[in-house]
């Protein structure tokens, strides 16, 4: 074993390998700055130029790459409110907000010393536990997995706001989309509604932006400011960092979850942000802050997620079964330069196992310092006009959906969840309980019928599924014990003593909320509907979710009806004093009418046609800018994704005037 470390040290230190983890760093890097990119993209990228390298120089290349993602994701989470990637969602609740009130460096130093010391801590317990790792992760079935799933859907008490009602329901609509397409058991194909897209389901890329990303462009645009009220970075860098130290225990707790869920096969990081995110607010003290602009909210999601890429190398390299889809293609890079992972890797190939994970630890040290010299000019965007910024940003969300499928549906998807996303924003309804639940849905139904076939109903009387079923009974303990109480207090009376409470007119103030319980109520009908279409084991999930998504709308329903305005399930922090007035409404469809724009017009003339047309349209009617720069900022946005296309072999989606007219590239 020491004659392996001292072998990897060698390879680690040599020049050659820290020069091309540095090239695998700037390019992730890069990509990670471009919102719905991801690892997966840029490994992509990254895998047709190390086809015949030397081993240790192509892992260097992809470990800074997988390394310096989570890190540099950050950007775009905290300085425009739009997920880098998945494992970026939570980042955005507290992040965000910061950004707004002036405080971002505040937010990014802490986010980059938090994915730091993740991204260390991950490496850390991989040296250690390398060896002992195998057995360990060999203990967690299919029932294991079943109840660490339902440990994940334990977080929506916690994150449900005021309104228990709305997070039931919310993580029910979450429950109820993630079960579309196959059905794990039989195959059959469930809520599809003779529409080809659906037969997959909807992928995590569309429902991510959806939920966080078009809501925020939404109501930049309803503001018509920049994006940072007081412009700039602020001056809170030696802030950030004494925030991190102040909370390096919560970092030290969530870089350990981030490990362990990470290392669990199958599990993968699409909710490890959230878990962390619970877990501050379930163990921290004073949490009304959170989703404000607390920074607390900002170091647990950076410590977990950073920390889960180490993680999700245990069973990456010791089974070959990757934890999520970036490690699904680094796993495709590890073959084809010829690493078979396996047990050979804590046997005779110890010491290339000692260099990925020594590798890791280094390359998240050159991320966060690239990201802390770039955070300056890249943070410039924020004092940026945002009509000038927005469709810029509306593009680079599309052009990242669309890569889901590469079709047009996809930017189609993309709007409807946006719309649903709007809307849960203004009425308050947690939009992270609805992710969690979207997530979890495909692996909850999967290991529960495998733990019922494996093992019966008797599952839950595995050790590992007590010791879970503790975990979970104390995670809603602790949560509902630190949930703000269901009344709206003093400094939200303020803000409402305006609005008519009782009779009519109070009825008339509640009655778009209760429209849209109403439309989610008829989303859980058609889903129960649909369920008894199916055989048992095709119906069970979708139509045990469906009935208490319908019961949770019903009691929200009879909720909004009966209280006042003063009342918890008619107010929200988040929402409260936004839209109050007619014309404030009506900028809120103006900003769903630009989005709405781009879908229309690239299903008449294509995408890339289509963005020109709606670059010039929108910089001329809503920013009025003048001609000369109209016509500058649409030729470098579409260079940029001509670039971009072309570099990941992309086809962009047709519309109606492709089919009638042979055009050239990139038209056609």
């Amino acid at each position: 074993m020491l004659d392996a470390m001292l072998s990897a040290l060698s390879d680690l230190l040599t020049l050659q390998h820290l020069l091309y983890m540095l090239v695998g760093v700037t390019l992730g890097l890069s990509v990670g700055v471009f919102p719905g990119l991801g690892g997966i993209a840029g490994l992509s990228l990254l895998l047709p130029f190390i086809y015949g390298m030397d081993p240790t120089s192509a892992l260097a290349m992809l470990i800074g790459l997988v390394a310096v993602i989570p890190t540099s994701d950050t950007f775009a989470s905290v300085l425009m409110g739009i997920p880098g990637s998945s494992a970026s969602q939570a980042t955005v609740l507290d992040g965000f907000p910061l950004s707004r009130q002036g405080h971002a460096a505040r937010a990014l130093s802490a986010a980059f010393v938090s994915s730091l010391f993740g991204g260390l801590v991950g490496a850390i317990v991989l040296t250690g536990f390398v060896l002992i790792a195998r057995p360990l992760i060999l203990l967690f079935t299919s029932a294991e997995l079943f109840m660490l799933s339902v440990f994940g859907l334990s977080m929506v008490g916690v994150l449900a706001g005021r309104s228990l009602a709305k997070g039931l329901g919310a993580c029910g609509l979450g429950l109820v989309i993630g079960s579309i397409g196959g059905a794990p058991a039989t195959g059959e194909f469930r809520m599809i509604f003779n529409t080809d897209y659906l037969y997959d389901g909807i992928p995590l890329v569309i429902v991510g932006l959806g939920l966080f990303a078009v809501p925020e462009i939404v109501d930049l645009l309803r503001r018509d400011q920049s994006i940072s009220s007081e412009g700039g970075l602020g001056a809170g860098w030696f802030t950030g960092l004494r925030d991190w130290w102040k909370n390096w225990w919560l970092s030290l707790r969530c870089a350990g979850l981030g490990t362990i869920i990470g290392a669990i096969p199958g599990l993968g990081g699409s909710v490890v942000d959230w878990l962390a995110y619970g877990h501050a607010m379930q163990s921290e003290r004073n949490t009304e802050n959170f989703g404000k602009g607390d920074i607390r909210g900002v170091i647990a999601p950076e410590s977990a997620n950073n920390a889960k890429e180490g993680g999700g190398l245990l069973p990456t390299l010791m089974f070959g079964i990757p934890g999520s889809g970036s490690m699904a293609v680094f796993l495709g890079g590890m073959v084809l330069i010829g690493i078979e992972p396996g047990p050979s890797m804590v046997t005779t190939n110890l010491d290339v196992t000692y260099t990925i994970i020594w590798s890791l630890a280094l390359a998240n040290v050159l991320g966060a310092g690239l990201c802390i010299i770039l955070a300056q000019p890249i943070a410039r965007l924020t004092t940026i006009p945002f009509p000038q910024l927005a469709p810029f940003m509306i593009a680079v969300i599309s052009f990242a959906a669309f890569q889901a499928t590469r079709s047009l549906a996809d930017l189609v998807a993309l709007l409807v969840i946006g719309v649903i996303g709007v809307f849960m924003r203004r009425f308050g309804w947690p939009r992270p309980a609805l992710l969690i639940g979207f997530v979890l849905a495909a692996q909850s139904e999967t290991y529960l019928y495998q733990a019922v076939q494996f093992y019966g109903w008797e599952f839950i009387l595995r050790p590992g599924c007590l010791i879970l079923l503790a975990f979970i009974l104390l995670s809603v303990w602790f949560g509902m014990r630190n949930r703000v109480d269901d009344t709206a207090g003093d400094e939200l009376r303020a803000d409402i003593d305006d609005l008519p409470s009782e009779g009519r007119a109070g009825l008339r103030v509640r009655m778009p909320q209760i429209l849209f319980a109403l439309f989610a109520g008829a989303c859980f009908a058609a889903a129960f509907v649909d369920s008894l279409q199916h055989s048992f084991l095709g119906r069970v999930f979708p139509l045990v979710m469906a009935s208490a998504g319908f019961l949770s709308v019903a009691l929200l329903t009879w909720q909004l009806v009966t209280k006042g305005n003063r009342h918890n399930v008619s107010q929200d922090t988040e929402v409260l004093g936004e839209y109050a007035s007619d014309s404030e409404a009506g900028s809120l469809w103006s900003g769903m009418f630009w989005i709405a724009s781009l879908v229309a017009l690239s299903a008449l003339l294509g995408f890339f046609a289509a963005m020109v047309v709606f670059f010039v349209l929108f910089l001329t009617i809503r920013a009025r800018t003048r001609p000369l720069r109209t016509i500058l900022l649409t030729a470098g946005a579409a260079a940029f994704v001509l670039l971009l296309s072309d570099a990941l072999n992309l086809r962009f989606p047709e519309g109606l005037l492709q089919t009638y007219v042979s055009l050239p590239w990139p038209f056609g």
